[in-house]
């Protein structure tokens, strides 16, 4: 009978312990008050390290075939990009409204009597 792959518990400790340090880092963003894109960025930065460490130890993808790495991270890399093809379409139609439909008294068109049109 042939066990499978056996991995050395110092491995799953040595990850933990980078997790616990990447969510110190994530908590002192908030801590030390850093604001704007730099403080998004830092967030993100860290969640994506903690997600790839998951995946690749704990999930075991480090060990996987090539396919079945592709197969399961594939998918929501596309989902991404459509996200954020929508997210930029979004903001593209935002600012077309914005531009192309003014509200009456914004644009100036008023009634007989000088007050400004419903």
């Amino acid at each position: 009978m042939t066990h499978g792959q056996q991995h050395p518990v110092g491995l799953y400790l040595k990850i933990w312990g980078l997790l616990f340090v990447l969510s110190a880092c994530s908590y002192l963003v908030d801590y030390f008050h850093v604001q704007g894109a730099l403080r998004w960025t830092l967030i993100l930065t860290f969640m994506f390290y903690k997600a790839a460490l998951i995946a690749s130890v704990f999930m075991h993808l480090a060990w996987e075939r090539l396919a079945l790495v592709c197969a399961i991270l594939i998918p929501p890399l596309c989902l991404l990009v459509l996200v954020t093809m929508m997210a930029l379409e979004a903001d593209y139609i935002h600012t077309a409204r914005g531009t192309y439909f003014v509200a009456p008294a914004a644009a100036g068109v008023t009634g007989k009597d000088g007050a400004p049109r419903p």
